[in-house]
């Protein structure tokens, strides 16, 4: 009996240890939304949309930005981005909202993967392949400059760009759409680098994907499992480590997939063995950590939100992206329950408060970098 209650007072005194630590709820609330890249509806902003209580109120880290709505009509203008004098409009009054460094972000990679249309009033751009093909620093050079200055014109200060994945034709997300400079690691490095520097003098940050190698990923993980174990090889790490070396990234994204060569129980996204292990351990990277749209079937398939929350956090992610636009649907309340979930698990000491201050720390040095 008497070991019984020891034991029982020994538990009881390690959670109050737990919660004596905790800051005020508000403060969780606050570090737990500034963990969050969501996305909204609509090309313009007012006092009570769902943009204005994400930003004005709930506070998240990061707005993505959108042209097409594909939990909508899938037209092209559908989403936020129909021209350039309103999404200029719509992001100063994002950052307006913002007492706080906000980041805006969206997909500028170029050529079929560019949220920055001509048809919206922005300049024509070209694929990554392109530029890996003709091989030429002035080239790269000149149409990274047109791209990011055309986007800190808009207000955007973010690119989910550029790819750094080694090109294979067969990838049905990544080669189909031209996204890979090469599929020479050297080649790829070079292009990312001359793209991330030139984005870097208009004032945006760049993010290296798909982290730890998507190229050889013949399945697309927006809509169900995909296992790279026996297509990965090494060489897929290599652009990520040496432009990690050169201390330029800002932000790297994790890709959904399983690898058992690295580990065998979660895919990259949750997997403490790839970012805490691989990326930040081997890699050295201690930047930003932002994974791919949690929603994806990759993820929702096998596992639940809150649980997949917790996993992504404990394994090292800083920014949890929730786009809001994918096959899972559009929810306007999603964030706020987000955040609570974030909280609840804070304060079950399922996710620990530590974990919480490193990533606010992380974003915080990268939100006033520039």
């Amino acid at each position: 009996m008497k070991r019984i209650m020891l034991t029982l007072a020994i538990a009881l005194l390690a959670a109050s240890s737990l919660f004596a630590q905790l800051p005020p709820d508000s403060v969780i609330r606050r570090y737990a939304a500034g963990m969050l890249m969501v996305g909204f509806k609509g090309d313009s902003v007012t006092e009570d949309c769902d943009a204005a209580r994400y930003v004005r109120d709930l506070k998240v880290g990061a707005i993505v930005l959108f042209d097409i709505d594909m939990t909508g009509d899938a037209t092209l203008g559908s989403r936020n981005i129909t021209s350039k004098e309103r999404l200029t409009r719509m992001t100063a009054q994002l950052l307006a909202w913002a007492d706080y460094p906000l980041l805006i972000a969206t997909d500028q990679e170029g050529g079929k993967v560019a949220r920055l249309k001509p048809r919206y009033g922005f300049l024509p751009t070209v694929t990554a392949e392109y530029l890996g093909t003709v091989d030429n620093e002035d080239t790269t050079r000149y149409y990274a400059a047109r791209l990011s200055r055309e986007m800190r014109e808009a207000g955007v200060n973010v690119n989910l760009a550029p790819v750094v994945d080694v090109l294979n034709h067969d990838c049905a997300a990544v080669g189909h759409f031209l996204r890979s400079f090469s599929t020479d690691p050297q080649v790829i490095v070079r292009h990312a680098g001359w793209f991330i520097d030139e984005s870097h003098k208009q004032g945006i940050m760049c993010t290296l994907k798909h982290f730890p190698g998507h190229g050889n990923a013949i399945d697309d993980s927006h809509y169900g499992f995909v296992d790279v174990t026996n297509a990965w090889t090494p060489q897929e790490l290599e652009p990520f480590k040496m432009l990690i070396a050169t201390g330029q990234v800002d932000m790297v994204m994790t890709a959904h997939l399983f690898n058992r060569q690295i580990d065998e129980e979660y895919p990259a996204t949750l997997s403490a063995k790839t970012i805490d292990g691989l990326l930040r351990g081997e890699l050295g990277f201690d930047g930003v950590v932002v994974t791919d749209d949690l929603y994806m079937q990759a993820i929702r398939n096998q596992y639940s939100i809150p649980t997949a929350l917790e996993l992504a956090i404990n394994a090292g992610a800083d920014l949890i992206c929730v786009g809001n636009n994918i096959s899972t649907g559009f929810e306007a309340d999603r964030p706020f329950k987000l955040v609570d979930m974030i909280v609840n698990s804070v304060k079950q000491g399922r996710i620990s408060w530590q974990r919480m201050e490193q990533s606010h720390e992380r974003l915080m040095k990268l939100g006033t970098r520039n």
